[in-house]
């Protein structure tokens, strides 16, 4: 569903991504692993037109989009829930919901206030709370209900638990399983191994801006070498 080849991408004259290929199948969720800085949240912002890439090829479903604007290719399909999560604290949960809304899209599943409530309960006990007066975790949450509320075939999710309470990264996970379960495809950054193991299929390491490493979730689990390498502080 996503493929990106040779891709570069930099901030000014600082060079960040550097060849950078990956491959994310469809009902697949797909972590990108890596270090503060190494370039995770980069490659989901060139993904989604945000940082435009110095070279280098981006397809989605088929058709290139590196070049597009971000509102067009948000349009065909892609939901980024970012690192700073972006909501408005100024509105009620259900009012986030509504600015999220989309169009219904073909072979792809229609979400609905009632649908995300029911993934995530904790949001359907504060509907008309001031997104301002809710924890982290909630606005976690929320962030990713909004997103959802576009109908994206492919979500991308930018260290969706970082900060967050033991507790609610369980709910989290439990969460991303069952958006696998009804076959949403998901790309996200991480530096939570423990995490990412819960919820993904394969992973792709980071190091400076470098694929180093990729293969399933498990056989990184299980090489200490590869973690202390390239995970490790």
């Amino acid at each position: 569903m996503l493929s990106l080849r040779n891709l570069h991408a930099c901030y000014g004259q600082a060079h960040i991504l550097a060849d950078v290929s990956l491959d994310v199948g469809a009902g697949e969720v797909v972590v990108l692993l890596g270090r503060n800085g190494a370039g995770k949240s980069t490659t989901l912002k060139s993904i989604m037109g945000l940082l435009p890439p110095h070279s280098g090829e981006i397809h989605f479903d088929g058709a290139r989009i590196d070049g597009k604007a971000p509102h067009d290719i948000a349009r065909l399909g892609l939901g980024y829930v970012p690192e700073d999560r972006r909501i408005f604290t100024d509105l009620t949960v259900e009012e986030n919901l509504e600015v999220g809304r989309q169009a219904e899209r073909a072979k792809t599943p229609l979400w609905t206030p009632e649908r995300v409530f029911a993934l995530f309960p904790n949001l359907a006990e504060m509907r008309h709370r001031s997104a301002a007066q809710m924890s982290g975790g909630e606005q976690q949450m929320l962030a990713i209900a909004r997103t959802l509320m576009g109908n994206p075939r492919l979500l991308l999710l930018d260290e969706p638990s970082e900060g967050l309470a033991p507790v609610i990264i369980a709910q989290m996970a439990r969460s991303i399983g069952e958006l696998k379960s009804q076959g949403l495809t998901v790309l996200l950054s991480e530096q939570n191994l423990h995490f990412a193991s819960q919820v993904a299929d394969r992973a792709y390491v980071l190091e400076k801006g470098r694929i180093r490493y990729q293969g399933a979730i498990t056989e990184l689990a299980n090489d200490p070498d590869a973690r202390r390498a390239y995970l490790s502080v």
